[in-house]
């Protein structure tokens, strides 16, 4: 591989994930200034004022240089690459995220005392910040197309590791790389097709392999020990240049799930060994954030509980507050407060343990509830306890623990931390009726565990914000 050692085009254009995200915001950013200028000049011209410091100092608000940030705040569920990668899904985030801000300059307008609000500079600052962040998302989709078809990937492994990465792979639109094909060992395997794809060789092979196809990336699907010749040409390949990563890191980047069936025993042990949850700052942080939020959250709850009230009294669906034993940190039992959204039956313990997408239970108001997320307001008394965090697993009754610890590896591992009233599992999937909706919850669980970061426990916040604006509870 000494052609590769001194020139490799695939490697000067490979971009990670996390730098893709990256310049995407900035790219939005750069929209939000642009069009903040033009909002400014043309708030100037209209008002027949000279474009000069003064106007600047006098007429503009501090607030108003801000507008930029929280345009990208509003856009916080479209840096997922797999929908910032199409349009139809970019083009959704955008339209969601100019109502929200028309809306919300609406109620300001309205709120505040008159001639107060600049409207023009406001108005055509949502206005250019659609228009140039379109256009900039049309040129970051055809970046993201050019780079992952810059990545050339080879799976080593064609067993059940290769075959669920690839299974992942052809869910995926866009494709997050070019995959070229697999290598293994395994001499029946050669020259057959897994799920389409094809086994091009053994390790002998690679190397010319990845000379003649320009491969640039390889990913270790291989659960058990590596042989010396298998782990040497890896090796040669990754001092050339080729970029090495595992199935399970692959699998995480594509999905955003940790890959339970594939796991070995030990793997908690070795996951949580030195992790970043761990930290007292961390730590500390998620506290002092979570009071912060409940506080302005019991504000909240004040305001609309007499509302709420008065609609479970309507509908007979009393107490106003449902309260039910849950699972807690380390398994510890706690009562959690709930409106509740169901009709009360008298087997209602033994009726059903986990509800249905259609549940007959749930009444009209109930169902308005839980799309507007209001039916969790009361868990904000348990954040105020210390019993639950605003982000992190769903709390579940010891009963449903008990039942899907037996057929869903490592289910007990989401007690490793506090329950949250929101979660990455929650904004991906929502709730889970089956063992195999509940199995693939927890690898997004456990993707959460073992990657919680204060950015990523404000992202959720913000993804959680977004999913009540648009009405997707259940």
């Amino acid at each position: 591989m000494e052609g590769r050692r001194q020139s490799n085009h695939y490697e000067r254009f490979r971009l990670k994930n996390s730098e893709q995200r990256f310049i995407l915001i900035l790219g939005d950013i750069l929209a939000g200034v642009i069009a903040l200028f033009l909002a400014l000049f043309i708030w100037a011209e209209f008002d027949l004022l000279d474009f000069t410091a003064a106007f600047f100092r006098d007429r503009v608000d501090t607030w108003f240089y801000f507008l930029p940030l929280m345009w990208v705040v509003l856009l916080i569920d479209t840096y997922d690459l797999g929908k910032a990668g199409k349009f139809k899904s970019t083009l959704k985030g955008v339209i969601i995220a100019l109502v929200v801000a028309a809306a919300a300059y609406l109620i300001v307008y309205f709120l505040v005392p008159p001639m107060s609000l600049p409207r023009v500079g406001v108005a055509t600052f949502i206005i250019f910040t659609s228009i140039l962040t379109l256009v900039w998302r049309l040129i970051f989709i055809r970046m993201f197309k050019a780079a992952s078809q810059q990545r050339r990937v080879l799976i080593i492994g064609a067993g059940n590791a290769g075959t669920e990465l690839i299974k992942e792979i052809e869910k995926t639109d866009p494709k997050p790389f070019n995959l070229i094909g697999l290598i293994d060992d395994d001499p029946l395997k050669l020259n057959t097709h897994v799920l389409g794809v094809p086994v091009l060789g053994n390790h002998t092979m690679m190397e010319p392999i990845t000379e003649q196809m320009g491969v640039s990336d390889f990913i270790l699907a291989i659960t058990h020990e590596l042989n010396p010749g298998m782990l040497h040409t890896i090796l040669d390949a990754q001092e050339a240049g080729v970029e090495i990563t595992t199935m399970q890191d692959a699998y995480e980047a594509i999905t955003g799930r940790v890959p339970i069936d594939l796991l070995q025993p030990d793997w908690v042990v070795r996951a949580f060994l030195d992790r970043k949850p761990n930290s007292g700052f961390y730590r500390l942080f998620k506290r002092l954030m979570d009071l912060f939020l409940a506080i302005i959250g019991l504000v909240g709850l004040l305001i609309v509980f007499p509302f709420i009230a008065l609609g479970l009294i309507i509908e007979g669906n009393v107490p106003i507050i449902f309260k039910q034993e849950r699972l807690g940190r380390g398994g510890v039992p706690y009562t959690i407060y709930k409106f509740p959204t169901m009709r009360k039956h008298s087997d209602d313990e033994n009726f059903a343990l986990v509800t249905a997408k259609k549940d007959p239970r749930i009444t009209k108001f109930g169902r308005l509830l839980r799309k507007t997320h209001f039916d969790e307001l009361p868990q904000i008394i348990n954040v105020l306890r210390g019993e639950m965090s605003f982000v992190g697993p769903r709390p579940e009754r010891d009963e449903l623990v008990q039942i899907f610890q037996k057929d869903v590896p490592f289910y007990r591992t989401r007690l490793l931390v506090k329950p949250g009233i929101t979660g990455w599992a929650q904004i991906h999937q929502g709730y889970a009726e089956t063992v195999e909706e509940t199995s693939i919850k927890l690898q997004y669980d456990l993707y959460y565990i073992s990657h919680a970061s204060i950015w990523m426990d404000i992202t959720i916040l913000l993804r959680t914000f977004g999913s009540v604006l648009g009405l997707k509870g259940r």
